[in-house]
């Protein structure tokens, strides 16, 4: 009698694409969770603090075996590991634990639950998906401390002796790196995102992974049949012979479709009628410079410079800044790395500057609002940037501009830190372009004045969609009304690149909306100079490009524009870009 099998399929969010069937290797924790907490006497205060202090340098002696026997083909993940590194020491951490434990004669577990906790909660509240991945870390290096703490063995992903698909709580970028390709299959986790450095490092990997699934650890058991849907962020237990059917097909074909569109990557996006439009990648740390340069980009479209930041507990240096960008700008180079200036959501994203308590930190003391108040931080970034522009194509952008006096204190802050580094006869170079991030609506208005002073527009279609449409895309109750695909935002979209075309100021959306293969007909349609996006995404936007008319485009993003609802824009996406599908009525809605 065939095996029918249960089918539960669980819902997460997709860490890395690919599909793998296979049994599941359950990687136990036990004993982290849950802790006691009792009190500490006045006399054993110092031995507890002594505890803790072990059980730090023991997670850190760990860390850095593990950075040590790192693999060739991962050398350029090191600086993930080397934040995880600094993490011990960090201030929320370390310094509170052992505050706690003096100030509150606690145990060292509570006291470190407590203070990760807490550090947890300081960037939860922010909705940005970059920053509330910067979670995951604090937890996992808590937990590699905890676990010493309690007794409790780390687990050496590397030791796998048989093909298994990994189940966990969490698995942190160092078990990853451990991970043996000819062993492991893939992986699911109760935590993390697409954001978070585990996913980085299972992208290049290739590893197909489902992360965020909040509880699938307690659900598989050990040697359960698994399938997991990397590319659906969809996992399922114990799944039928007619489902396992499906999927070994599914799997088949996405992978010889992978293989052939990774083949041509490299190849320019150049429609049919001979339009070429410039594809590039958007980076957050200098290691994921090989994924864009594998997947065929043609330069760093946005480079996030917030990790430097957040993966420490002072603010960094303008050396440390100088390096980090200089590698970037050298790699890259002939091709050009846009450097975005600090975009973080003030206080409430930095532990160590926590200045003021912003009710709604979307609406707050942000990005070039916040540097314009901080000019000590910022100059010391500008600074950083003019040094390194002397190395490779570099092009600055302020983030989240909503007016023209925005700009123009920020391009003079620029000349005051090239003539602060004339004065001390340091290298730099300010032959690059200067752009702004459009996201906020007033830009858009403002576009005309705007393009008097910078060389290119970036479109920020994530806060742009939020702040047009006022949706907060971390509320539950409206997160579905945010779509970048409203007629408003087109509409906007629409009137910068002719304000760009007009002024002769280059328009790139470095968004989400340009990660979506079928979103090209439009934005290409729409006559945008170029898109970034996200480097996995890069070989499936130019091979939808390669197939495109530009001139039909233009035509069809020209009725797009004429839509008035959601539902009428996607419907008529559908029809362009699967018109076979839609004939015989199977198209998605």
């Amino acid at each position: 009698m065939a095996d029918k099998g249960s089918d539960t399929v669980l819902k997460g969010i997709s860490g890395s694409p690919g599909i793998c069937i296979g049994q599941a290797y359950l990687v136990d924790r036990e004993g982290v969770d849950v802790v006691e907490k009792y009190t500490v006497r006045p006399e054993s205060i110092r031995d507890e603090v002594n505890r803790f202090k072990t059980a730090v340098k023991k997670s850190e002696d760990e860390l850095i075996e593990v950075i040590e026997e790192l693999p060739e083909e991962l050398h350029h993940h090191l600086t993930i590991l080397e934040s995880h590194l600094a993490l011990f020491k960090d201030k929320m951490l370390y310094e509170r634990a052992i505050d706690a434990i003096r100030d509150e004669s606690i145990n060292a577990e509570w006291a470190l639950k407590k203070v990760a906790t807490r550090a947890k909660a300081m960037f939860q509240d922010i909705a940005d998906p970059y920053l509330q991945s910067r979670v995951d870390d604090i937890v996992q290096v808590s937990d590699r401390i905890m676990m010493n703490l309690v007794g409790v063995d780390a687990v050496n992903i590397g030791n796998i002796d048989k093909r298994v698909v990994l189940v966990a709580k969490d698995l942190t970028p160092a078990d990853t790196s451990r991970i043996q390709l000819e062993r492991v299959k893939g992986f699911v986790t109760d935590r993390g995102g697409k954001t978070s450095h585990t996913s980085i490092i299972a992208r290049t990997l290739e590893l197909p992974s489902v992360m965020g699934l909040g509880n699938v650890s307690a659900l598989i058991k050990n040697d359960d049949i698994i399938i997991v849907d990397g590319n659906d962020g969809l996992v399922i237990i114990d799944p039928s012979d007619e489902t396992l059917l499906e999927y070994e097909e599914k799997k088949l074909r996405y992978e010889t479709r992978r293989a052939n569109i990774k083949r041509r990557s490299k190849i320019p996006a150049t429609t049919v009628d001979g339009v070429t439009i410039k594809l590039m990648g958007n980076i957050e740390l200098a290691e994921e410079i090989v994924s864009v340069m594998d997947y065929g980009g043609e330069g760093i479209g946005l480079f996030r410079t917030e990790f430097q930041y957040l993966s420490r507990s002072h603010f960094p240096t303008e050396e440390e800044l100088y390096e980090q960008y200089r590698e970037v700008a050298e790699l890259i180079f002939p091709e050009p790395v846009v450097i975005r200036t600090l975009d973080i959501n003030g206080d409430k994203a930095l532990a160590y500057a926590r200045e003021n308590d912003e009710e709604n930190p979307a609406l707050g003391l942000r990005a070039i609002r916040f540097c314009l108040q901080r000019p000590d931080v910022f100059m010391t970034q500008l600074r950083g940037i003019l040094r390194a522009a002397a190395f490779g194509n570099v092009r600055v952008m302020f983030p989240m501009i909503s007016g023209v006096e925005e700009v123009l204190e920020a391009k003079k802050m620029l000349k005051e830190a090239a003539a602060q580094l004339e004065a001390e006869g340091i290298p730099y170079s300010e032959n690059f372009e200067i752009g702004i991030m459009v996201e906020v609506p007033s830009a858009v208005v403002m576009a005309e004045r705007l393009a008097d002073e910078v060389d290119f527009f970036s479109i920020g279609t994530n806060d742009l969609t939020q702040y047009t449409l006022a949706i907060d895309r971390g509320n539950r109750k409206v997160a579905h009304l945010y779509n970048s695909l409203h007629p408003a935002v087109l509409r906007m979209i629409k009137q910068v690149v002719d304000v760009g075309k007009k002024h002769g100021v280059k328009v790139c959306i470095c968004g989400e909306m340009a990660s979506e293969p079928a979103n090209m007909p439009v934005l290409l349609g729409m006559e945008l100079d170029e898109l970034s996006m996200t480097p996995q995404s890069l070989p499936m936007v130019k091979e939808m490009v390669r197939g495109l008319s530009f001139s039909e485009s233009r035509k069809f993003a020209a009725r797009v524009l004429e839509a008035t609802t959601v539902d009428g824009v996607t419907s008529m996406m559908d029809e362009f870009v699967y018109p076979e599908e839609n004939e015989n009525g199977t198209a998605s809605a």
